[in-house]
């Protein structure tokens, strides 16, 4: 039997990395050896941590953002990005991958320049309203692109990209809002889930008090906060000098290793605006107010929420008028319109993409068949 080997690459954020690791995951269900697995990345990065827990072969190279101003630092990034594409030419001789699969971030470009040298067929994945500027440069060679959004599509000189939706974890779609109570030892209430990613938003949990002070103890609500590692102490340590007694139906984590049970268990959510976020969000039928990070690359997070907002799934609240008072009107907005919050349901179902897995791994291995047939 024939075993195809596969170079994944993606890093620098979650959103690069977990869509990587979704299939990754599901190949290795299909029958893929772990040690016909790949993974392409800087050891520096969170990806070096995530794909090591996960035991799988890991090459790492070094690549640091491209500077966005003038300086000397421009040195630097080309001087590793020369270095890092001579090691990926290396890995490529070695274990000849048949095909390769890149999420997105500066850490992909050396092994997709090496693979368009090499003719090595790739697709690309890229999850922002507005791909990056690696999806931009590679995407005229790659074999398929697979987007999260139809507006990306302008910005890409290809024929070849498909909507096919972030990759995400199966559990998705096999785990029920009771199971994931059950696992969250949550009670039959109306569940507000706020998060701010695994670094946390600062702005969103300084604001979060209020929703705290609004809905403390009442049987009727329950609050899922996820504050971020970096902000779970400050966050404890507001609420203990605001409260002088034990606030029973708030779930207070800094960070979830199984996100989607938190996602399931909710009702409504109050979120920054990465793609996977948001694709998680509509995976789990959930409405959203959304407050997109202000400082991200090419202001994806503020384009992503403007479109979830379009497609009727979302409620927009700019960072700098996310206030204690702003945020807990745009969410009340929701919990005291039913039909407003079932109509905003329905759209995040929608616009869910749930096979999107199985169907960019179809797309690898039609990529690696078309190598074949040349």
């Amino acid at each position: 039997m024939h075993r195809t080997k596969f170079f994944i690459t993606g890093g620098g954020t979650g959103g690069h990395i977990y869509p990587a690791m979704a299939v990754v995951k599901e190949l290795l269900t299909g029958g893929v050896l772990k040690e016909d697995i790949f993974y392409l990345g800087s050891k520096d990065n969170l990806e070096f941590d995530i794909v090591k827990k996960e035991g799988l072969n890991f090459l790492s190279y070094k690549v640091i953002g491209m500077p966005r101003k003038i300086s000397p630092k421009f040195i630097l990034f080309f001087w590793d990005l020369f270095f890092a594409t001579v090691k990926a030419f290396f890995y490529a001789l070695k274990y000849k991958p048949e095909v390769v699969f890149a999420t997105g971030g500066y850490v992909c470009a050396p092994i997709l320049f090496v693979a368009k040298i090499l003719k090595i067929p790739y697709v690309l994945h890229d999850c922002d309203a507005h791909p990056g500027i690696v999806s931009r440069t590679f995407a005229n060679n790659a074999y398929g692109v697979s987007l999260a959004f139809e507006s990306a599509k302008k910005y890409l000189k290809t024929n070849n990209a498909k909507v096919l939706g972030n990759p995400i974890r199966k559990e998705f779609s096999t785990i029920t809002k009771d199971e994931a109570r059950a696992a969250l030892n949550i009670p039959q209430a109306f569940v507000i889930l706020i998060m701010g990613g695994s670094l946390g938003a600062k702005k969103i949990n300084e604001a979060a008090i209020d929703i705290v002070k609004k809905y403390a103890n009442n049987e009727n609500y329950h609050i899922i906060w996820q504050t971020g590692k970096k902000n779970f102490n400050d966050v404890k340590e507001k609420l203990d000098k605001e409260f002088d007694f034990e606030i029973k139906n708030l779930t207070l984590r800094p960070y979830f290793d199984e996100m989607f049970y938190a996602l399931i268990a909710s009702d409504v959510a109050i979120s920054r605006a990465g793609s996977l976020s948001l694709s998680e969000l509509c995976a789990a039928k959930l409405p959203s107010v959304l407050v997109p990070y202000p400082y991200a690359a090419q202001d994806h997070q503020r384009e992503n929420a403007k479109r979830m907002c379009e497609l009727g799934a979302s409620k927009y609240l700019d960072d700098n008028d996310c206030t204690g008072e702003s945020l807990l009107k745009a969410l009340e907005e929701f919990i005291s319109d039913k039909e407003a919050l079932n109509e905003a349901k329905k759209c995040a179902q929608k616009n869910a993409h749930l096979s999107a897995v199985s169907d960019i791994i179809n797309l690898l291995y039609e990529a690696k068949d078309s190598a074949k047939r040349k």
